[in-house]
């Protein structure tokens, strides 16, 4: 359904958009895009999918769900997309039936995916040899943040179609920012992940620790949930990971993936990432322990 939390869209003019990738994320993404008043044909590799959604939001504006990335793309002013990863990306874009075929000169391609610097650039690349414009621009927020529309989008590319995009995105966002050129958004995402497995760990062992203690942990969460130790994890995950709930969103899967473009991406910059390449091993063993589809603060359960 579409979500019920209540926004103020900004007064944008109405642009017509496409949207490829209806999973978790995407869904409710495209969703907040109608009902903000634009424009949107959607693309999913499902094709059920794709009509499902356009029955949703049916009410709002002009919704059409094409066959192809192309023809999802024909005539949009901007073309967001959100899907699984750098070969899901190439696959959506290039090639006959890919959206870049089907873009007018000047349009926008804006790339949700959490996905490779290196893949972002060389996308941007192509892009401006086709006279399109491309941002790498992912997001942070998770589930919840998708269907209220309070995601953080960090981007990459040029400033001109940044601008293009901003007001738009802001349906979806609270916060939305440039932070340089094509494959930076892709990089800050990197840092997030690695803060979020530094910390998710950190709590799972403090929580895991007061346990063994004897400690009532609810209340040990809520005072030092007042100090130097808060943190959004805390607030968010501390309560369900003591009472064993791991079915909200972002799945290990999902977070194995972002940190192997972490680890990459570090072994080609230089960068010592050691908390960060143990918690990778860490989530390695929550997924042979049947959890890869449970949510990131699983974690805690590898402990005991």
């Amino acid at each position: 359904m579409p979500s019920t939390n209540p926004r103020n869209y900004d007064a944008t003019p109405s642009r017509k958009t496409a949207f490829l990738g209806l999973g978790v994320m995407g869904h409710p993404m495209a969703g907040h895009l109608a009902l903000a008043g634009h424009a949107v044909t959607v693309y999913n590799r499902t094709a059920e999918k794709s009509a499902a959604w356009c029955a949703e939001y049916a009410a709002t504006q002009t919704v059409i769900h094409a066959p192809t990335p192309r023809a999802a793309a024909a005539g949009a002013d901007i073309v967001f997309c959100c899907v699984g990863n750098d070969d899901d990306l190439r696959s959506v874009t290039l090639g006959a039936d890919g959206a870049f075929a089907g873009m007018r000169p000047g349009a926008v391609f804006v790339d949700h995916t959490t996905a490779s610097a290196e893949v972002a650039r060389a996308l941007c690349a192509t892009a401006r040899q086709q006279g399109l414009e491309f941002l790498d621009a992912p997001v942070s927020g998770g589930q919840a943040g998708a269907q209220n529309g309070l995601l953080t989008v960090m981007c990459g590319g040029d400033a001109a179609a940044f601008d293009t995009v901003r007001p738009v995105a802001m349906a979806f966002s609270r916060a939305c920012t440039l932070l340089g050129a094509s494959g930076s958004g892709q990089l800050a995402k990197m840092v997030n992940q690695i803060c979020i497995a530094g910390l998710v760990q950190a709590l799972s062992e403090a929580l895991a620790f007061g346990r063994n203690a004897g400690l009532d942990m609810q209340q040990v969460l809520q005072v030092i949930g007042q100090g130097a130790a808060q943190s959004w994890q805390m607030d968010n995950r501390g309560q369900t990971m003591i009472d064993g709930r791991f079915d909200f969103g972002f799945a290990v899967d999902w977070m194995r993936k972002d940190l192997g473009l972490v680890l990459d991406e570090a072994r080609r910059n230089g960068s010592r990432v050691p908390v960060t390449a143990l918690v990778d091993q860490f989530y390695a063993d929550v997924q042979k322990m049947g959890g890869g589809r449970r949510d990131t603060s699983s974690l805690i359960q590898r402990l005991g």
